[in-house]
């Protein structure tokens, strides 16, 4: 399936490659660098919370604390129970951390091109390709389209973010320094579509 994305600007980091040469001499576009990464996925977590609280468990913390301060302030009778609940749902909240799956990971593709042609990109269809670096056999590859204004001389990075890894032997789980060890990538410019509507396409 390839992925579309309309101008996108943007652990475990893969090394960047420099690519001198272009992709196809015909095709006038000069493929700069390209890289992946591997960020964690921690979109519920909240900078003023605890290193293992989500944002909903610390609102609902601060809801209990602020209960229990608003009757010591009004010297009410229910303190000691609104304290007792308060820890009692503390506990709750960590025995749920401590069984909570482990951290979850996306993954960045980037590839910088420049326009070396004289007419304005309009859109680019290009693959990063992971293969065995022992035997050179394809493992998986990555199909995206980007929609990009790229003016004649001028470079752009297209970026995409995906909840794929490049290959089953990267994990979607838990972070392994040595996971990308043994294969490695490069991105094809697959087909470039011009503003003037000519298209060049990969043979």
């Amino acid at each position: 399936m390839r992925v579309t994305v309309v101008l996108l600007s943007f652990l475990f980091i893969a090394p960047v490659v420099q690519a001198q040469e272009p992709t196809s001499e015909n095709a006038q576009i000069e493929l700069v660098k390209y890289s992946w990464s591997k960020e964690r996925l921690n979109w519920e977590r909240s900078p003023f919370g605890g290193p293992n609280e989500n944002f909903h468990q610390m609102q609902f913390r601060a809801r209990a604390e602020k209960r229990v301060s608003d009757a010591k302030r009004s010297n009410s009778p229910e303190v000691g129970k609104f304290e007792k609940e308060a820890k009692a749902d503390a506990a709750i909240v960590a025995a749920e951390n401590q069984n909570s799956k482990p951290p979850r990971y996306y993954f960045l593709y980037r590839a910088s091109v420049k326009n070396t042609s004289s007419k304005q990109i309009k859109e680019i269809d290009w693959d990063y390709v992971f293969v065995d670096s022992f035997t050179g056999d394809e493992l998986d590859r990555r199909q995206f389209t980007s929609v990009q204004n790229i003016a004649p001389g001028k470079q752009k990075e297209l970026v995409f973010t995906l909840p794929t890894p490049p290959t089953r032997r990267v994990s979607i789980y838990s972070l392994d320094k040595k996971e990308a060890a043994g294969f490695e990538g490069r991105v094809l410019i697959v087909r470039v579509t011009y503003a003037d509507g000519s298209v060049w396409q990969l043979q």
